[in-house]
């Protein structure tokens, strides 16, 4: 008997919406780097994205892509994290390029280069106004920039890169991507020479490039949940892709519970057990499943979308997620399955759970 939950990742699925993504990007004079974090580094599902166009692949663990370059993925293994200098020495062995943005890190990771007789390759990374990682001013970069390329003999500068969205909200503007080309140009004339990588950040970059907003000197995107998590694109960023799959990665969860209850919680209510009050609307009495899966596993019940589009989540503790079937069409009953799509933080810790089964298909 199949062990629940588990999460499903169809390989060509996933292969194909590489395609559609990267050929997009490659269009418009962009190579993509596949970053997989969001799917916890599973393998095959990266080899998956190399096969469909990548020309890096990421992730921000460097767990991840010592396992990528154990299993003999050929292409260019990016971390995408500013790197911990008690992992230097991994860091430098187990991938080929990094972001950075510290002199100081920059110098240790020169001499961990030169300690394995390695170049190693970084993009310095220049703050646009997210508020994450990068020095926020051009002369920093600069500054930076120097000392790379005429100091430290065992790195090579690839490039510069910015990220955006992900703290501090800032949306991928033809503007602040214009002011990540313009450090570019100003660099390059230091350099006496092209920089390889102009990185204008990820997913959310690809709306702006769809209106044709993103500007020419940007040549490098780092793209994981525009290709994993596709409904993610409409609900959040307006925007569609034509023939991207949301069905790359399905969760399925049996159910453990059927009953007809009330809407409304009965007594005095408190903080639930993640130190928050709940929001409940009194619908009468209405038939609710409880599935054999919680919050330790997805991080938020808010962030699954069923695939039966007459079932809502209501919620979930720790181990246990309760939804609304009583507008079904289907009559579901003790041990049935219940599919779930899985916007990206749902992604994340499922992939990651040791609780949720992995189930690979081709």
């Amino acid at each position: 008997m199949e062990k629940y939950p588990v999460l499903e990742v169809n390989l060509n699925k996933l292969r194909k919406n590489t395609e559609i993504v990267t050929d997009l990007c490659k269009d418009n004079g962009i190579e993509v780097a596949g970053i997989i974090k969001g799917f916890g580094g599973i393998v095959e599902a990266a080899k998956a994205m190399a096969e469909g166009g990548c020309t890096q692949i990421g992730s921000s663990r460097i767990e991840q892509l010592r396992s990528l370059k154990e299993a003999a993925v050929k292409l260019p293994l990016l971390l995408v994290r500013i790197p911990m200098l008690c992992e230097l020495e991994d860091v430098v062995k187990y991938s080929d390029i990094c972001l950075a943005s510290e002199k100081e890190t920059l110098i240790e990771l020169n001499r961990e280069a030169e300690k394995q007789n390695k170049k190693y390759s970084v993009i310095l990374m220049y703050d646009l106004g997210d508020l994450r990682e990068g020095v926020f001013y051009r002369s920093e970069l600069i500054e930076l920039a120097r000392l790379v390329e005429f100091e430290l003999n065992s790195l090579m500068l690839e490039g510069i890169g910015a990220n955006l969205n992900c703290y501090g909200s800032v949306a991928p503007t033809h503007q602040n991507l214009t002011e990540l080309s313009d450090a570019a140009e100003e660099i390059e004339k230091i350099l006496q020479r092209s920089l390889n990588i102009v990185s204008g950040g990820g997913t959310t970059t690809l709306p702006l490039l769809i209106k044709g907003g993103v500007p020419d000197k940007i040549n490098h995107l780092r793209i994981g949940e525009g290709i994993i998590n596709t409904q993610d694109l409409p609900l959040y960023w307006d925007t569609d892709i034509e023939g991207l799959d949301k069905d790359t990665f399905v969760l399925k969860a049996q159910i453990i519970e059927i009953n007809e209850k009330p809407t409304y919680p009965i007594g005095e209510l408190m903080v639930n057990a993640f130190g928050e009050y709940g929001h409940y609307e009194d619908k009468g009495i209405r038939k609710r499943a409880l599935v054999g899966l919680g919050n330790q596993d997805v991080g938020d019940s808010s962030k699954l979308v069923p695939k039966d589009k007459n079932i809502m989540v209501l919620g979930a503790s720790s181990d246990h997620t309760i939804l609304d079937i009583h507008d079904s069409e289907k009559e579901y009953k003790l041990g049935d399955i219940v599919e779930f799509n899985v916007l990206y933080q749902a992604m994340l810790f499922t992939s990651l759970s040791q609780y949720v089964n992995k189930k690979i298909r081709e």
